[in-house]
């Protein structure tokens, strides 16, 4: 099977003053989408999670009718509490044809010291799986926190200025991942609610 590489298909998402950057890996293929934005699969539990954490209502962005999810309304959300978003993957090949990162191989990675320049006030960057939060832990030449933990760490941006970061290290938004969604909530809730 001939293994065509992807580059990523979304701008990233960066509100103005955000704290907070949040990285996946790559996205699922466009087959699954549900809306053209981050975690877009309508099984992908994300935005469920974030219901749950900010409203104690997971259906709270869920627009079921449509199997989709309110994205005015999340994006409005995101801006207001500075969350950015983009993914660690920038180039990628699926060696299985799925969105399961442990058959995503990275061919180029995000450029995070670029990136934070952008968002001259993050100092927390959250990964949401194994896979991005090596990435991050490579390029800040730093340990792969444990999930649901952080580690410290600091990385020189590409205005020579040196940041101070608190990578965090938060458990999949995907169902596959065996945790329940409470669960995942709670831990994510760690994070936005420091």
């Amino acid at each position: 099977m001939n293994q065509s590489s992807e580059t990523h298909p979304l701008e990233p998402f960066f509100p103005k003053h955000a704290r907070i950057l949040m990285c996946g890996t790559f996205p699922p293929s466009r087959n699954r989408w549900s809306m053209e934005f981050y975690y877009p699969n309508f099984i992908n539990d994300m935005w469920r999670i974030f219901g749950l954490i900010y409203f104690n209502d997971k259906e709270h962005f869920v627009d079921q009718s449509k199997r989709t999810f309110r994205l005015p309304e999340l994006r409005h959300f995101l801006e207001k509490e500075g969350i950015a978003l983009s993914d660690t993957g920038r180039e990628i090949v699926r060696e299985k044809g799925n969105a399961a990162d442990k058959h995503l191989l990275i061919k180029s990675h995000i450029d995070l010291p670029e990136v934070l320049t952008l968002l001259p006030q993050c100092d927390t960057i959250v990964t949401t799986g194994e896979k991005a939060a090596d990435v991050v832990a490579r390029i800040t030449e730093t340990t792969i926190p444990k999930t649901g933990e952080y580690v410290d760490c600091s990385l020189q941006l590409s205005d020579n200025t040196t940041r101070n970061l608190r990578h965090w290290r938060m458990p999949s938004s995907s169902r596959a991942y065996p945790l329940r969604l409470e669960k995942k909530a709670e831990m994510y809730a760690r994070v936005f609610h420091s």
